[in-house]
């Protein structure tokens, strides 16, 4: 099995969209994982993908292009372990 990339993905929506930003970010192919979060993001997403570049795309072509999203903050794991 190829290795995969990862991605924790903290996100900040705005006022009221969460949930609706939660519903657009479970339908991208990428996503392992979206959970709503206290403290000073809404919302925390794991992805994976077989490429960095296709880390990079999940981001800008998809995630940037759901309504809501006003922050991201992208952190990629150093090891992955299962």
């Amino acid at each position: 099995m190829a290795t995969q990339t990862r991605a924790y993905i903290l996100i900040e929506t705005s006022v009221g969209k969460t949930g609706e930003v939660i519903d657009g970010l479970r339908k991208l192919d990428a996503m392992v994982n979206v959970d709503a979060v206290t403290g000073p993001f809404d919302i925390v997403a794991v992805a994976e993908a077989e490429t960095l570049n296709a880390i990079g795309d999940l981001i800008s072509d998809g995630m940037h292009r759901i309504p809501g999203i006003i922050k991201t903050i992208t952190c990629l794991s150093v090891s992955v372990q299962d």
